[in-house]
């Protein structure tokens, strides 16, 4: 009895013992990229089955044994283990394991994991993103997809910028990416904002975009939202305060300098860019709350953007809202999700002419009449009181152009979207689909009836445009999958319809009493009872269609050879009636080697891709004959004015496509190199009268060939809980080739006024390259009367230089560039060190070149124009004074920036019970640029809007905008807005 209780007292001392050798650790679990707690992490005594998992926002406690070993873990996650030593608090930062990892990517019509896809995509999410004051959801891809051009050369804030994938893909309407987001097919992104927006995948080739059809022939960008989870309710709040100032500025004449050259001294010193520019400032708000429960889950987020560009009077003022739901039910069976999102911006366009009168308005006349020297202030009242000289041409006070006139603007866009997903049995589920888009844009422009700029020969003038645009969407789709031996097989299958509804009208009048009410009271104008003085114009588009049938499988086998293919029959209201339907083929095949060759490396895909995709025209009709009705000597009559064309047809693009994807430990990347032809332009055409009534109508001509390379590199320099380094480089090239065009041979793309609208700068040729800039080649050399002489360059003893002899076979004409680069990079460096972050973006292009339009009008030193400041820059020359257009005004605009850099900083929240995450950060956009081109800004120009036109009017006879001319890349026009360069200050906050 005694032995056992003996043995009694020693075990109770023992366990006494261990409950005194029993310690309690805490800490938090965090994601080594972003920061964020990580729910559900398994936290374990090592040797033992003691542990605990972490609560919703990472924060663990655990009762141990002194001088344990813990051990973390988490699926997709490298597994960490740490000796407590004589801690009781353990925080770690868990490095994500890409070799556990299998990335699931959205494309057309449902996801795939990112080893099976065959084609060219690629997906970014939020820590890939530009960071900054963005305020267009295109920003956050600048530079970060081989392939992927974005330029908004200016950086005006009410800017469209201009986006191509791969370069041309078609002379028409739809040279931009299609946009999808959340399923909604051509949403706008303009109505989401940049803070909303959890991932971007783009389909950047034919075999990746073709299951869209006709509306994916330029490339397809999928935009994901952030939605709600399950846990407690999480509260966001990001805010960001941001100062913009001018870059750049171009050289002029001071006063002073303006003086002693000789030109006219009015007796004053403004410096009018000054005049008409600021500091812009910027204020983003952005509000978000998330969560849910059991079956149910949401997000409702509202953002507010107060921005002020640098010219005087533009910017805007933008609040957007946004609410997801998701809800599951039915055992999970059926699930079903919900958006919502609605955007008002009030914009001030402001004048862009503003700047570039500033830049050569006489730097010695004041900005008053009545502090002029010239006259008496009684001499400018019919100015307003603003200093103006009526004698120059093309001359106005940049003041009196922003104060005395009014150029603005409202939009709205609703858009919704209901989706629900059935899940029949666990390997075949169906898709509903249904949206809607609502676009109402409403204009105002009013120059004042003392307006020298536009409304003085008009006594007022007065233009209201509104324009409402309607998309529908239905879409349903049935998904399979099954597994079969070593066979992974899905197939999708379903039906499209999208209609689109357009309806517009323009109003311009002038002859007003005064300025009191602008255009809020047309009814003052005095043009209601003159003849031929009012504009009156309204359309509306008949219901365009497209209805579509689609179909895709994706097999996957031995879990390496992966095989994609799809096809849609697709049929669309604005082709001819022959010619409505089209089908769009797609083949994809790819190989993991890595499963079948012993290679130093985790990943080593090969992969080929085809596909077909269609295009068409913005316009309705083209296909039917087109009418006017004019009143002529009191004969009201219906004339033909263009001859109907039933068999227009689909412009059509196919594409090839080889890549390459491979990575090991810390490197990855990826090599794709593309071919595509496109055919079938949609161009009007001169035809014979005798056979179709009329000289004009729609026939598909044309074709276009670009071959391209793209590489992306990303390399993981460092990488451990207290120090990260990362940098990836994309690089891309390509070159377009005019196979066959209307005309064999043309020029292009006017200089414009004044003096020079004969000069066309672009060359077009069919056979060659697309973007020659084209002209006589400056020998260095001026002659007796100022003019520069040009070289002979075929020899032939004479100089031949004007312009009607551009094309002939003994004008000394040549290709002086191209305004396409030959190379564009992107270069990312992210660092993080303990609680601090560093993002370093570069971005760059080479090999365009750009006609420095402000040089060719305003550098020559032009005799009896004394009343004009002119461009000093480094080139300019003072035996110059003819304006001729050659060589010397076009300029190789290579350029390296630092476009984006932002430092931060993580609170250490981890003992507040209020806050899971602080951060605070500064940020520079357009830091600087390292270039020897002497314009505003040297990132290439596209595609051209034409000549600067004085008359305010930026639309087409018919109303319609401009349709930029793609064949006409390289030239820097003067009504571009001044770069800016931005510092913003931001606070994330999350509850």
């Amino acid at each position: 009895m005694k032995k056992y209780l003996l043995l009694t007292v020693v075990l109770v001392l023992m366990c006494s013992l261990g409950a005194l050798a029993q310690v309690s650790i805490s800490g938090k679990v965090t994601d080594s990229g972003d920061g964020s707690g990580l729910p559900g992490v398994n936290v374990v005594e090592k040797g033992t089955t003691n542990g605990t998992v972490t609560d919703f926002d990472g924060n663990y406690s655990l009762s141990v044994n002194d001088g344990a070993t813990i051990i973390f873990s988490f699926v997709g996650y490298v597994t960490q283990e740490i000796s407590m030593g004589s801690r009781t608090t353990i925080d770690i930062a868990l490095s994500t394991d890409v070799t556990q990892l299998s990335e699931v990517v959205v494309v057309g019509y449902g996801t795939q994991d990112k080893k099976e896809i065959t084609s060219a995509v690629v997906s970014l999410d939020a820590k890939d993103f530009n960071q900054g004051a963005i305020n267009d959801a295109s920003q956050l891809l600048q530079g970060k997809v081989p392939g992927l051009s974005i330029y908004n050369k200016g950086g005006d804030p009410n800017g469209t910028p201009t986006i191509r994938l791969r370069g041309i893909s078609t002379v028409g309407a739809n040279t931009e990416p299609l946009v999808v987001i959340d399923g909604v097919i051509g949403a706008s992104l303009d109505n989401v904002d940049p803070n909303d927006i959890e991932s971007i995948n783009v389909l950047k080739d034919g075999s990746a975009a073709a299951i869209y059809g006709s509306r994916g022939s330029s490339g397809v960008i999928l935009v994901t939202t952030k939605q709600g989870s399950d846990g407690k309710v999480t509260v966001n709040y990001n805010g960001q305060f941001a100062l913009s100032t001018i870059q750049n500025e171009l050289d002029i004449l001071s006063a002073d300098e303006f003086v002693a050259f000789g030109s006219n001294d009015l007796g004053g010193s403004t410096d009018w860019l000054d005049e008409v520019t600021r500091t812009g400032v910027t204020n983003i708000h952005n509000l978000a709350v998330s969560g849910g429960s059991g079956s149910t889950s949401y997000r409702i987020s509202t953002n507010f953007r107060n921005v002020e560009g640098i010219l005087d009077e533009s910017g805007f003022d933008q609040i957007n809202a946004r609410a997801t739901l998701s809800h599951r039910a039915i055992d999970d069976k059926l699930k079903m999700d919900f958006n919502f999102s609605l955007t008002n911006r009030e914009s001030d366009f402001s004048f862009n002419e503003a700047l570039r009168y500033a830049v050569f308005f006489n730097p010695t006349a004041p900005v008053f009449g009545a502090d002029s020297n010239i006259g008496t202030a009684a001499d400018y009242e019919q100015f307003g009181g603003y200093f103006q000289a009526p004698g120059l041409f093309d001359s106005f006070n940049p003041r009196g152009i922003v104060d005395q006139n009014t150029n603005i603007g409202e939009r709205n866009i609703l858009n919704f979207n209901a989706r629900a997903e059935y899940s029949i049995i666990d390997e075949l589920s169906v898709t509903i689909n249904y949206g809607q888009q609502y676009i109402t844009n409403v204009l105002g422009e009013y120059y004042s009836v003392n307006s020298f700029f536009r409304g003085l020969n008009r006594n007022g003038l007065a233009r209201r445009t509104t324009q409402d645009e309607k998309f529908t969407l239905v879409e349903s789709f049935a998904t399979y999958t099954n597994s079969f031996n070593k066979i992974d097989l899905t197939f999708s299958g379903g039906y499209s319809f999208q209609q689109n509804e357009s309806e517009s009208f323009l109003l311009e009048t002038g002859d007003f009493p005064n300025d009191l009410l602008g255009f809020n009271a047309l009814e003052n104008s005095g043009n209601l009872n003159t003849d031929g003085q009012i504009v009156l114009r309204s359309d509306a588009s008949p219901e365009e269609r497209i209805i579509a049938f689609f179909g895709r499988a994706n097999l996957t086998f031995d879990n390496a050879i992966f095989f994609n293919a799809s096809i849609r029959r697709e049929g669309s209201t604005k082709l001819g009636e022959d010619n409505q339907w089209g089908t769009f083929p797609a083949v994809g095949v790819g190989v993991d080697v890595t499963q079948y060759i012993d290679l130093p490396l985790n990943t080593f895909k090969v992969r080929a891709g085809y596909g077909v995709t269609g295009s068409l025209p913005r316009e309705n009709g083209l296909s039917k004959p087109g009418i006017t009705f004019n009143r002529d000597g009191g004969t009201e009559n219906f004339v033909l004015t263009r001859a109907a064309n039933p068999d227009l047809k689909w412009e059509e693009k196919a594409e090839i496509n080889l890549g390459i994807d491979f990575g090991t430990d810390r490197l990855t990347g990826s090599l794709d190199v593309y071919t595509r032809t496109i055919n079938d332009f949609i161009l009007e055409r001169n035809v014979d009268p005798a056979v179709f009534q009329v000289d004009r109508r729609f026939e598909n001509a044309g074709e276009l060939k670009t071959n391209g390379i793209e590489l992306s590199l990303n390399y993981d320099v460092v990488n451990n809980p207290s120090l990260s380094y990362n940098t990836g480089v994309v690089l891309s090239s390509y070159k377009t080739t005019l196979e066959e065009f209307i005309i064999d041979e043309q020029t292009r793309a006017n200089l414009g006024a004044p003096g020079q609208n004969s000069t066309n700068l672009i060359r077009v040729k069919v056979g060659e390259e697309i973007g020659q800039i084209w002209g006589p080649r400056f020998s260095g050399q001026v002659d007796e009367r100022g003019i520069p002489i040009m070289v002979d360059l075929n020899g032939d003893g004479q100089i031949i230089s004007a312009q009607d002899a551009a094309l002939s076979a003994d004008g000394d004409f040549e290709e002086l560039g191209n305004g396409i680069p030959d190379l564009e990079i992107g270069w990312t460096n992210q660092l993080t060190y303990k609680n601090w972050d560093l993002n370093a973006f570069f971005r760059g292009a080479f090999g365009h070149s750009l006609v420095n339009t402000f040089r060719a009008f305003y550098e020559p030193r032009i005799p009896g124009q004394a009343g004009y400041n002119i461009i000093n820059s480094d080139l300019a020359r003072d035996d110059i004074t003819s304006a001729r257009f050659s060589s010397y005004y076009v300029e190789k605009a290579n350029f390296f920036k630092l476009d984006n850099i932002t430092i931060g900083y993580n609170f250490n929240v981890s003992d507040s019970k209020v806050f899971s995450r602080i951060r605070a950060y500064v940020n520079v956009l357009n830091a600087f640029v390292i270039t020897d081109y002497t314009g505003l800004d040297p990132e290439p120009v596209l595609q051209d809007f034409g000549p600067v036109d004085n008359g305010g009017r930026f639309e087409e006879d018919n109303g319609d905008p401009i349709t930029p001319d793609v064949l006409s890349p390289g030239i820097d026009r003067r009504n571009n807005y001044f770069t800016s360069r931005t510092f913003t200050l931001g606070l994330n906050v999350t509850f």
